[in-house]
């Protein structure tokens, strides 16, 4: 396996069906089930679901196999709200075969977990991030979750762009491969960024243009289409010297974001910014909206979502293109009122891929919307990992997959 963007030389990476792994070896795999949790119930599954051929190969290969993942930002000790207890339940539906549960993902409660378990077992570990030393990548904590292990399986795509002890620690310590999912993520990101069917066309949301600089100054060298929509629009907007009223600003982004223009201009890169908003005077779900009437927003209101004139043309251009890569929602989909816009990209997306085009989507807040709108499985690929996908696509190198290089 050489994974790589298409502008760095390949890392050479194992697969998990290039090792050996004898019947009773205890396996270590990195999963990322750090996904949406709302009253203890898990709301999207997709990245749970996404391990299953990497764990089914591994239980068939009589392996005792420790799970181990993040969940949330707990700052270093236990939070109860954050525990992984409820996706043991979840994943034991999936694969139609116990799983276990630890209060604990290292020292001896863990060890004891894991050696009991039968061939073919599965334990899920406690959040790592219950431990400071996960995301300090301190070195005794990597060793510590080494000892679960004789070998290592990197299968949280969403994680590889994390220098922490789970990814880039451990594999210090043991025999490391790629799971599945990685495998197939990387592979699919490689083949159609690299050589996307055209018209190449991205749709970048989200609230903050600074997290995504780096990738649209990137995409622009090979995009025919770029739409920007989201929170992060507004600093576009305002960079064009349009009023955007109390919406959200990045004014220290401003220059940037002109400057992304500029390049879209030069390299004659369609670059659409929204034409009318859904505006509220405050943040709340029972809120009076209104649609503006143009770009500009009035002084005393702020943009939530993207309006229907804006939705029109969005989908228009959607269903030009052949290739279409989606990270970030059109605005704060969570609350209905403000939905509309990033569900009427979700439906378009469907749309293309039932015609044929190549769909990619990436990020929590994205599949978040896809699994609001059910059309998570109307997609070609959904990305588990918005942030890994984005710095691959950035050309960065990724943390976890380079302390598997070799």
């Amino acid at each position: 396996m050489k994974p790589s963007s298409p502008d760095k030389p390949a890392l050479k990476v194992k697969r998990v069906q290039d090792l050996t792994i004898a019947k009773s070896k205890r396996v270590l795999v990195r999963v990322d089930y750090n996904v949406p949790l709302k009253n203890g119930r898990f709301e999207d599954i997709t990245r749970i679901r996404e391990t299953l051929p990497t764990l089914k190969y591994l239980i068939e290969s009589g392996a005792k196999i420790a799970l181990i993942s993040h969940l949330g930002r707990p700052k270093g000790k236990p939070e109860a709200k954050y525990s992984l207890k409820p996706a043991a339940p979840q994943l034991e539906k999936l694969l139609g075969s116990p799983v276990a549960f630890c209060g604990d993902c290292a020292g001896s409660a863990a060890e004891k977990a894991v050696a009991a378990l039968k061939p073919g077992g599965v334990v899920l570990l406690e959040n790592l991030r219950f431990h400071a030393g996960e995301e300090a990548n301190d070195p005794d904590f990597a060793k510590a979750l080494a000892r679960l292990g004789e070998f290592f399986v990197q299968d949280a795509f969403g994680a590889l762009h994390r220098a922490h002890a789970s990814t880039a620690g451990v594999p210090k310590h043991l025999p490391g491969c790629i799971g599945f999912l990685v495998q197939k993520e990387l592979e699919f990101l490689d083949r159609v960024m690299g050589n996307p069917t055209r018209p190449f066309l991205a749709i970048i949301g989200g609230a903050k243009v600074s997290d995504k600089l780096g990738v649209l100054n990137k995409l622009l060298d090979r995009l025919d289409g770029l739409v920007i929509g989201g929170g992060m629009a507004y600093t576009f907007l305002a960079a064009q010297g349009i009023s955007i009223g109390k919406s959200l600003l990045e004014k220290d982004k401003t220059q940037q974001a002109q400057e992304v223009i500029e390049k879209a201009y030069a390299k004659k890169v369609e670059c659409l910014l929204p034409a009318d908003h859904v505006v509220v005077k405050e943040i709340k779900p029972d809120a009076e909206t209104k649609v503006t009437q143009a770009m500009a927003i009035p002084a005393d209101l702020l943009g939530v979502d993207i309006g229907p004139h804006t939705v029109e043309f969005f989908t228009e251009e959607i269903a030009k293109a052949n290739t279409i890569f989606w990270n970030g929602p059109m605005g704060i989909f969570e609350i209905d009122a403000f939905s509309k816009g990033s569900l009427a990209i979700a439906e378009a997306m469907a749309e293309a891929t039932k015609r044929g085009a190549v769909t990619i989507v990436g990020g929590g807040d994205s599949l978040a919307v896809l699994s609001k709108a059910g059309l998570t499985d109307r997609m070609t690929h959904c990305s588990t990992g918005g942030g890994a996908s984005l710095e691959l696509l950035e050309g960065k190198t990724l943390p976890g997959l380079q302390a598997l290089a070799h």
